[in-house]
């Protein structure tokens, strides 16, 4: 379902890509595996994560989308993979569909970002981060399991912490929440 938009959110999406091809292509850690980029360390899909939780699962599927293409043509890491687009997409979408699904059932807004917050950076992060990227990575370019997971397996619970940690921190702010709460209470 696509929602009208409003010129304020819109330009707060070009933000959020923004914010997300820098720190996603120029502000990560990233570490090769067999010659191509196995692992990146890094709170760029934090920005994909936001816009999603904001915005809904059209726009942070858009956002994720338009970070990794603008991204691309800024900084091409070898070949285009459109799997990777797909990639960055969910990390849009998932926490969108979260958000929004959440918010309409969910009374107390008092532990609700809490419980938003920490539910959608784990559940997102583990099934894109932990599962879905692997599984590309093994399956376009045959880099075993072992050397795919291992890695992850430390990095994972640190972004987890790491994006949570900020997300909770930008939700009290008094300009987050209220643009948290307006946006959802517009659906």
């Amino acid at each position: 379902m696509v929602v009208k938009i409003s010129s304020k959110e819109m330009v707060l999406i070009g933000l959020f890509i923004a914010i997300g091809v820098i720190l996603t292509r120029f502000a990560s850690l990233r570490i090769p595996i067999g010659g191509i980029e196995g692992i990146r360390i890094g709170v760029g899909p934090l920005a994909i994560i936001l816009a999603g939780i904001l915005f809904g699962p059209f726009y942070g599927s858009f956002t994720g989308a338009m970070v990794d293409i603008i991204g691309y043509v800024l900084s091409p890491i070898g070949p285009y993979m459109p799997h990777f687009t797909l990639a960055s997409a969910f990390y849009g979408f998932i926490p969108g569909m979260m958000s929004f699904s959440i918010i309409s059932q969910y009374q107390d807004e008092k532990n609700l970002s809490k419980f938003l917050i920490w539910g959608t950076i784990a559940f997102t992060q583990i099934l894109v981060g932990f599962i879905l990227i692997p599984v590309f990575l093994h399956f376009i370019f045959g880099i075993p399991w072992k050397v795919l997971i291992i890695p992850r397996l430390i990095s994972s619970p640190i972004q987890i912490l790491l994006f949570g940690f900020i997300l909770q921190l930008l939700s009290k702010t008094p300009s987050f929440s209220s643009l948290f709460f307006s946006s959802h209470q517009s659906q």
